[in-house]
């Protein structure tokens, strides 16, 4: 399949430069000998990660129900380009504060373009019924690729400096990955990737003003995809909890032990073992679909999620940290491509990207919501039980709130 080929190509080189940017970034504002760094400013630091999912994210699905796929794919991973180009400059000159975190959502939220785009896009480049295995291949080893960057400006931050300007160099660095799924995605010819019809007024700002509702009203319509969402709500909240106390945790608690390393390399390792954990739910989740059936997965993710909280979480140990992180990424990432698979299959094309866009915006304000509520109550290193034990009843709510909604389809 040429076309899916171009795509994930194009995918590879956009996740390559979100994972180059991000820990950039990371290593300017949180682990930057320059700058200090609590719970607050962290959770700035993911509201910056997550708000243009939730505020770009309508105008995105709307506008991608509305424009030739191939020409936003183009443009925004272009103007994406110069956008880090200026984030870099701001964080060379040092600022901080309101100032970098404006720019940065300024990349972020360019970004949505590209990721919505690429999902709304899959279904014009592989066969209906081999959906969930590609998306499973694009998701998963897109998440590879990002963290692959992401490993990349932790290397080059330990040779040219960590810095501000050190800093700015390596965030610049992700520039090249824009240019370059800027030219795959020109390889596509115009119109390819859809939209196949037009639902929406003429007026463009009218058609962004229904972007939520049309989303909204096409996936209460499909309940496979409502229960998802539930389920992706529980996992989002909960996880948002558990990473506030990692990074806390790395940066103020723990020291080094034999090959495992706290401070930014330790933020590196936790990302290797979430992205092995990627790895196998895009092997296992298609087998696992097949074989027990969509809800039975999904049900056992948020069982083994939460387990995994409680169990390897509680004792705050870089150790057992890492194996949750393995753990529990993974699950989510099995629930995502049910999710996922759920919308381009229950769907229809002219409402996907709407659907999409609602995705995001829900999921990343609850996720953004989670870590505000986390930081107004957590202790500066990080050691706090009794949020762990909230993130892992927020598993146990969400199981009871999918089955609720899948009742729906009976």
């Amino acid at each position: 399949m040429p076309g899916f080929r171009r795509l994930l190509f194009s995918r590879f080189a956009a996740q390559w430069s979100d994972g180059v940017f991000r820990a950039g970034l990371a290593g300017a504002v949180l682990f930057n000998p320059e700058r200090g760094a609590d719970p607050l400013t962290i959770a700035g630091g993911f509201a910056v990660l997550l708000l243009p999912y939730s505020v770009i994210g309508p105008f995105a699905g709307a506008l991608l129900d509305r424009w030739d796929r191939r020409r936003v794919l183009v443009t925004a991973n272009l103007l994406r380009g110069l956008t880090i180009v200026l984030a870099s400059a701001a964080v060379g000159f040092g600022l901080a504060g309101t100032e970098l975190f404006v720019l940065a959502l300024l990349v972020e939220g360019v970004s949505r373009f590209v990721g919505s785009g690429m999902s709304a896009s899959l279904p014009h480049v592989v066969p209906r019924h081999s959906l969930v295995t590609a998306n499973a291949v694009a998701t998963t080893l897109g998440a590879m690729v990002a963290v692959v960057g992401g490993g990349c400006a932790i290397g080059l931050r330990a040779v040219i400096g960590s810095g501000n300007t050190g800093s700015a160099w390596t965030t610049a660095t992700a520039v090249l990955g824009t240019i370059v799924a800027a030219f795959i995605a020109s390889r596509f010819t115009a119109g390819s990737l859809g939209p196949d019809s037009v639902d929406e007024p003429e007026d463009a700002f009218v058609a962004v003003a229904r972007g939520l509702a049309d989303g909204g009203r096409a996936a209460l319509g499909a309940p496979t995809v409502t229960a998802g969402f539930v389920a992706l709500f529980a996992h989002r909240a909960s996880y948002g909890i558990s990473l506030l106390l990692t990074v806390l945790l790395l940066r103020y608690s723990f020291t080094d032990s034999g090959l495992l390393k706290a401070g930014l390399p330790g933020l590196g390792q936790l990302a290797v073992m979430g992205a092995a954990g990627i790895l196998l739910a895009g092997f296992a989740t298609p087998r696992l679909v097949n074989r027990f059936g969509r809800h039975r997965v999904v049900l056992s993710c948020l069982l083994l999620a939460a387990a995994s909280q409680a169990g390897l979480g509680l004792p705050m140990r870089l150790p057992t940290i890492l194996l949750a992180a393995f753990l529990i990424t993974g699950a989510g990432q099995v629930l995502k491509l049910c999710v996922d698979s759920a919308v381009q299959r229950d769907i229809g094309d002219e409402a996907r990207g709407r659907v999409f866009a609602l995705y995001d915006t829900l999921f990343n304000i609850t996720q953004v919501v989670a870590v505000a509520a986390a930081a107004a109550f957590v202790p500066l290193d990080g050691r706090s039980p009794a949020l762990l034990l909230v993130a892992t009843a927020v598993y146990l709510l969400g199981g009871g709130g999918y089955l609720l909604a899948i009742r729906r389809k009976s």
